[in-house]
């Protein structure tokens, strides 16, 4: 069979930005509408998110016995988010990192300790997003703060990569990430943080300006850790349930590590301080 030609490649590569365009039209505004909703509405899709999140990490990485591992770290991440819904994050948090040891123990093989991270990973994950969006009083905001930050690092990381280029960010693990990805991550990121304090009315939104390129930062190495266990395992893609995106794990990997520090800085210097 004849390799394709350069023209032959091109539609492809339209196709694929606009199946992604697609996906995104699709899933975001019900994403947005269950975070605007809370509630029982919220919680079930963070469920149903953490499951199929950590079902493709069992798919990830290599171990001796799938369907036990499968099931155990759906059950560890389910309870753990149910306890935060239930109980608070301090039983959340023991559960996450019991999962972590139960799946290693269930699915057996050498990567082990790696396979049961993947439980506490994404619990943690789960149970920071769910804190941020059942506070009393600022929750929809705070949740909308780390969400919209984490997804202007993304569009800014891109924007500035294409086009600046330059030195390469960490080439070994993300070939394609630069230092101008980064940081025009991580400048997007705070211009949206400081614009949803704005438009929420928080106390100091010069903090959320600072506080927003440190999630780009979080996101980033969230984003990095994710394709060096990829790498790793010669992937290019957690899964393929998003078309033209991949996986879940592949859109939320930021978002999975940003929300706990988002949930941490508030809880203790947030509120020291009153910012919000």
């Amino acid at each position: 069979m004849p390799s394709p030609s350069p023209a032959d490649a091109t539609p492809r590569k339209g196709g694929d930005l606009r199946t992604r365009a697609l996906s995104a039209v699709v899933l975001g505004p019900l994403v947005l509408a269950a975070v605007w909703i809370g509630g029982w509405t919220f919680h079930i899709m963070i469920a149903l998110v953490a499951v199929l999140a950590v079902a493709e990490w069992i798919g990830l990485v290599p171990q001796d016995r799938r369907v036990p591992a499968l099931v155990v770290a759906a059950a560890g991440v389910l309870a753990a988010i149910v306890a935060q819904i239930a109980l608070g994050p301090v039983l959340a948090v023991v559960l996450a990192l019991a999962a972590a040891v139960a799946l290693s123990i269930a699915g057996g093989g050498r990567e082990q300790r790696l396979l049961g991270f993947g439980a506490t990973y994404v619990a943690l994950g789960g149970i920071g997003l769910v804190w941020l969006r059942d506070l009393p009083d600022d929750g929809l905001a705070l949740l909308l703060f780390a969400m919209l930050a984490v997804w202007a690092t993304d569009i800014g990381a891109y924007a500035a990569g294409r086009s600046i280029g330059g030195p390469k960010l960490a080439p070994r693990i993300s070939p394609k990430k630069t230092w101008a990805g980064l940081i025009g991550g991580m400048v997007s990121a705070a211009l949206v943080g400081w614009a949803v304090a704005l438009a929420f009315g928080a106390e100091m939104p010069a903090l959320a300006l600072l506080a927003g390129a440190v999630v780009a930062v979080v996101s980033q190495v969230g984003d990095l850790f994710e394709s060096a266990v990829k790498r790793r395992f010669d992937a290019k893609d957690s899964g393929r349930l998003i078309p033209g995106h991949g996986g879940i794990l592949d859109r939320i990997d930021g978002l999975l590590v940003a929300a706990p520090v988002v949930a941490v800085f508030h809880a203790t210097v947030g509120t020291a301080l009153a910012w919000w």
